[in-house]
């Protein structure tokens, strides 16, 4: 693929300090060396099997879900040749057996691709949080663990913001803002690997008479790669696709959101629409875009200052009541 721009960096990072205004931005960030104090990433800086070895310390015997595929996909999970499921099968393992598993492989030129996503600090390894950890101020966020070889995930995105830290190897980070969606050609919203649309483009050999538009996403591309200690802010729905480099690869991340608990997550509202709107005629959907931009995505103080205050309803701030009466109104409806 052509150069692309390397993720802006913050410099004179203060290992363990995390800029508090870090957590309001809109575009990626790299923090090198942010968690470069952690015990975990000092293990990681000195050898892979130090890294295994200080998990281990953790571990209590949980099992966990992983990935494996066989070397024929080099580390791309994806979906088989027909989309009818995956190329890839779900096991439940022991943490301790797939470390050690890790390194057991880390010398053959083929060896299988495996996967842990995504599992609960807390759950799976009791105490580690203590020991490696940052402090969000009034945020709390969820701390989850990825390990696995050389492998490569799929353009996707999530709703939370997303801080992802390097404990140990090393990964690339390509990223895309939201707006590159029409050219990332995202797959199936309904079959997914891992529960968001992934992008299908190859990006170790992007086909561009399949994928042409994926030309124009490139020139918008940002990209980094992270070693042991450092950190990348992706902000809310940027689109990411990383490459773990190293054949063991631990990454922590911290996902959070910037709005309330109660607040539903948008995809349902893309899933009902999709339900409701998109097949009507054409100047039906042109008048419900204009009913969503009056009452939401341009929706300020003016756009119910001419009702009651205490006649609004929804049109009132949402709070935590509110919220609640109106799931209950869609789930009425939907169960007609």
């Amino acid at each position: 693929m052509m150069p692309m721009p390397a993720i802006r960096e913050v410099v004179a990072v203060v290992p363990g300090v995390l800029p508090l205004a870090l957590l309001q931005s809109s575009e990626p960030v790299v923090l090198r060396g942010l968690i470069g104090h952690w015990p975990a990433v000092q293990a990681g800086q000195h050898s892979a099997a130090a890294a295994s070895a200080y998990l281990k310390q953790h571990y209590r015997g949980a099992s966990v879900g992983a990935w494996r595929a066989a070397p024929e996909i080099a580390g791309r999970f994806f979906y088989n040749e027909d989309f009818s499921g995956f190329n890839f099968r779900p096991e439940l393992r022991k943490l301790d057996e797939l470390l050690d598993e890790l390194l057991t492989q880390a010398a053959s030129p083929r060896p299988a691709s495996i996967y842990v996503g995504s599992t609960t600090v807390d759950t799976c390894l009791p105490g580690f949080r203590a020991q490696n950890d940052l402090g969000f101020g009034v945020h709390d966020p969820l701390m989850s663990i990825w390990i696995g070889n050389r492998t490569r995930i799929a353009a996707h995105h999530d709703l939370p913001d997303n801080l992802a830290c390097v404990a140990a190897g090393h990964r690339r980070f390509t990223l895309f803002p939201p707006e590159q969606l029409s050219n990332l050609y995202i797959g199936p919203l309904d079959l997914t690997p891992a529960g968001q649309p992934i992008s299908l483009v190859d990006f170790a050999q992007p086909d561009f008479h399949r994928f042409p538009r994926f030309a124009e996403a490139l020139r918008h591309a940002q990209s980094a790669e992270l070693g042991p200690g450092d950190a990348l802010f992706i902000p809310s729905m940027w689109w990411h696709h990383v490459e773990a480099l190293d054949a063991l690869n631990v990454l922590v991340n911290y996902w959070w959101r910037q709005s309330p608990d109660f607040m539903d997550a948008p995809i349902n509202a893309l899933m009902l629409a999709l339900l409701s709107v998109r097949e009507l005629p054409i100047a039906q959907r042109e008048a419900w875009q204009e009913m969503f931009r009056h009452y939401v995505f341009e929706a300020d103080a003016s756009t119910a200052a001419h009702i009651p205050p205490a006649a609004r309803g929804l049109l009132s701030p949402l709070s935590e009541q509110t919220a609640r009466v109106l799931r209950a109104k869609l789930l009425k409806k939907m169960n007609r």
